[in-house]
């Protein structure tokens, strides 16, 4: 079977793909991969000045706006100042394992740059999509344990990597409802999941995760890591398909379609999660 690599990657002349969190690591490789295959990317980052300085001189359409996913007024703004079509949308930006913080709407940050910013993100520029939804997830979404009654981590106690594994998890649940509701509604929109596996990226440096730089037969590196995000977002795969690394555990490899945890695989819950969820960010449920 052959390996799906970047050289792979279909001729995207006249496509429009926003990103997420592409001022570096794997969302910068996965952003001048798509350029070089003739997308006009626009990346949607936090920190402007560091992302223009990260494409000058690499050949390709790019366009730099601000975007703090931890914001829901940033996402708010962004919808609206952003009014052409996008055919694919990849919320890539993430942050794991943090010290407890609250955004400027109180919400917890790390839930919100993982879960409940892509879920706003995604539903205000929805009417605006022609191709698909790319959200990336983790292989530690096994791991988490969702509250719907707290969500917003206020009653229990804070634990960064369980925080992490539970918004992870819910962004899984969240692709399940909303392939479930572009079917239903007869849109030929899709929702896919993307993950990693375990990549060499500045997101594990303060971890207690680290550990697993220093076994490299266990990771690989960003232009590795990025693979499951360029298939996801151009391959022609079914919606909610769970795209990561085929090899053992899913932690390296190439990109295929995987299954994700049995927890990120139930209707019921992902319907109430979604109900939960727009009424804490004031999106349309």
């Amino acid at each position: 079977m052959t390996r799906w690599t970047a050289d792979h990657l279909p001729s995207m002349t006249g496509a429009t793909v926003v990103i997420t969190g592409a001022g570096g690591g794997i969302g910068l490789v996965t952003t001048r991969e798509l350029a070089r295959a003739g997308a006009h990317v626009v990346l949607a980052v936090r920190d402007v000045d560091k992302a223009r300085r990260a494409v000058t001189g690499m050949p390709g359409d790019f366009d730099v706006r601000h975007l703090d996913v931890a914001d829901l007024d940033s996402i708010r703004a962004f919808a609206q100042s952003y009014t052409g079509a996008i055919d694919v949308l990849i919320n890539n930006a993430g942050v794991m394992d943090i010290p407890a913080a609250r955004t400027p709407q109180g919400l917890d940050l790390q839930t919100t740059t993982n879960y409940f910013g892509p879920f706003l993100l995604t539903s205000l520029l929805l009417p605006r999509l022609t191709d698909r939804v790319v959200t990336v997830s983790s292989q530690l979404h096994r791991f988490g344990k969702l509250h719907l009654d707290d969500l917003d981590w206020r009653t229990r106690k804070y634990n960064g990597l369980a925080v992490y594994e539970s918004s992870k998890l819910a962004v899984v649940l969240f692709s399940l409802e909303l392939q479930r509701r572009l079917t239903a509604t007869g849109s030929r929109l899709r929702s896919v999941i993307a993950h990693p596996g375990v990549a060499r990226t500045g997101l594990v440096t303060h971890s207690k995760l680290n550990i697993v730089n220093r076994l490299p037969f266990l990771v690989q590196d960003v232009e590795q890591g990025a693979l499951p995000l360029m298939y996801a977002a151009t391959q022609d795969i079914p919606g909610n398909a769970y795209v990561g690394p085929d090899g053992l555990f899913s932690f390296t490899g190439y990109p295929v379609i995987r299954e994700p945890g049995r927890a990120g695989q139930d209707p019921a819950v992902a319907r109430e999660l979604w109900q939960a969820t727009a009424t804490l960010v004031g999106a349309d449920a």
